[in-house]
């Protein structure tokens, strides 16, 4: 650190600099000619310059807020003097949008392959429920077979990594024809033909709104041996209808164990890429870090979904910009006119978010953890955006419309085909997906050493200067062919997944 500056600019059109570790009133910044005025946490923004009362800030080169008082050089700039503001922004569709460039070499992970060609990363029998009054069954059933209180159940059946029940608390109170239950059955529909589902079977009560039948029928799927489904009533209680349900996964098993991993090109996969618990090394370290990743995934045929629409809001001007079309860039845009809509009609602001947490982190506005949050996303094109749990069929970089709540967020992702998820940290999220494997990236060293066992790479490094985005980027991508290739992440290992699964909720309950 001490052959190091003790402040980062970012942009030399920044007004303000992101402290690499906490500075103390009367140090002179000799590289920036600033003394600190007053006690900068590590992550935290100072200011460059006088900032006068209403004036821009910029990070990133981007404004990300506006000064509610005047401003010293030395100064901490943060939420009791920075604050969101109205300002034009050019979205320019495509005019920085060029052609991909492919990599020169194939790569390779151990995937599954399944017998109509779909590719998995893991190999799950998952259990669905159309409506929370089927969760406590659903979870029964999937009990009986955790290796962790009943290890006989499984031990027969080696390459079936877990039998896994995704509940959720929707399903009945809401129109059957309205946006939210549309909303619902695309989700639990993209989970049914998921490609990390050997099998999947559908728990339901009976009575509800989200029937079984309607459900198949919205999203044009048949019961077949791998897609099984049942009701609680018509089985003849709860006892009866958990004793059935094992029954039937144990019917699945077999079949599901009759896999075995080869060598499928990179282009199979498909990275949700998620941030949560962000801090301010987040849009310096772990995010471009990821970007990295991205775009030697997109240059390997690969590819990646942006999601989190609150948490771009203020930056989708960087990502229209990229668009290879202006339909492209206008879909983008009509989602983030659709989120305006909302927060009004919720009577709600997009710049709630940044969080508490965040806040802590030194991020003060939603606008700047927007430009740190599109750092996931890389260089390379946008080349389609598609609504919550939509079936993602582009490859290359492409936008799901998501809230940003992470695993209502990564819950639409994997909906939509996601494989595998990429998620990055500052504070420290505790998060995991089932079926798709989650790798979680740490903003910064302290985070690291203080929650190890969580994280799977430490991008701090690029803080203090003992790795480059390029070297962390490189490594990010190698983690992502292993763990695609079956190597467990923290994640998985802590046995996160089946908690993390939350569709969205649009509609209003009545």
């Amino acid at each position: 650190m001490s052959r190091l500056p003790a402040v980062i600019r970012l942009n030399p059109l920044d007004d303000i600099m992101i402290a690499r570790a906490p500075l103390s009133p009367g140090l002179l910044l000799d590289e920036e000619g600033v003394m600190v005025r007053q006690p900068i946490p590590a992550g935290h923004k100072i200011a460059a310059r006088r900032i006068g009362m209403g004036e821009p800030v910029r990070r990133y080169g981007q404004i990300i807020g506006f000064a509610l008082a005047p401003i010293e050089a030395g100064e901490h700039v943060h939420v009791h003097n920075l604050a969101m503001g109205e300002f034009a922004r050019d979205h320019d569709f495509g005019v920085d949008a060029r052609p991909t460039i492919k990599a020169a070499d194939e790569r390779y992970f151990m995937g599954i392959v399944r017998p109509d060609g779909r590719i998995a990363t893991r190999n799950y029998v998952g259990i669905l429920t159309t409506v929370n009054c089927s969760a406590t069954v659903a979870r029964a059933i999937a009990d009986h077979f955790r290796r962790d209180i009943n290890p006989a159940a499984l031990a027969p059946f080696p390459n079936v990594d877990g039998v896994v029940a995704l509940t959720h608390g929707q399903g009945c109170a809401v129109g059957a024809s309205g946006e939210g239950m549309a909303t619902l059955r695309r989700t639990l529909g993209g989970y049914a033909v998921h490609a990390n589902f050997a099998a999947v079977l559908i728990v339901g009560l009976g009575c509800e709104t989200n029937q079984i039948d309607g459900l198949l029928a919205a999203q044009g799927l048949d019961r077949s041996e791998q897609l099984r489904s049942f009701t609680i009533q018509d089985s003849g209680g709860t006892a009866k209808a958990v004793t059935r349900g094992i029954e039937e996964v144990k019917a699945l098993l077999a079949e599901a164990d009759r896999i075995e991993r080869q060598p499928v090109s990179a282009r199979h996969l498909i990275v949700g890429l998620q941030c949560g618990g962000s801090d301010g090394y987040s849009g310096i370290t772990a995010n471009p870090a990821l970007g990295n990743a991205v775009d030697r995934l997109v240059a390997h045929g690969g590819t990646a979904i942006l999601s989190e629409t609150p948490e771009i809001y203020g930056a989708e001007h960087l990502l229209t910009r990229r668009a290879v079309s202006r339909e492209v860039g206008e879909k983008l845009v009509a989602r983030i006119r659709w989120w305006e809509e909302y927060c009004r009609r919720m009577h709600a602001e997009l710049n709630n978010n940044p969080s508490a947490g965040n806040k802590a982190g030194g991020l003060t506005t939603i606008l700047e953890k927007s430009l740190g949050a599109v750092a996931k996303a890389g260089s390379t094109n946008l080349v389609d955006v598609y609504e919550y749990a939509e079936p993602v069929r582009a490859g290359g970089l492409v936008f799901m419309d998501t809230p940003g709540y992470d695993p209502m967020s990564a819950t639409g992702q994997v909906a939509g085909g996601a494989n595998l998820i990429a998620f990055t940290t500052g504070r420290g999220s505790a998060y995991g997906c089932a079926p798709s494997p989650s790798i979680k990236l740490a903003t910064n060293s302290a985070l690291w050493q203080r929650q190890e066992e969580d994280m799977d790479v430490n991008c701090g490094g690029i803080a203090d200067g003992s790795t480059t985005i390029e070297q962390c980027g490189e490594q990010i991508f190698e983690l992502m062919l292993r763990v695609a290739s079956g190597e467990r992440s923290k994640s998985e290992q802590h046995g996160y997944g089946q908690n993390e699964f939350v569709p969205w909720q649009i509609d209003a309950v009545t």
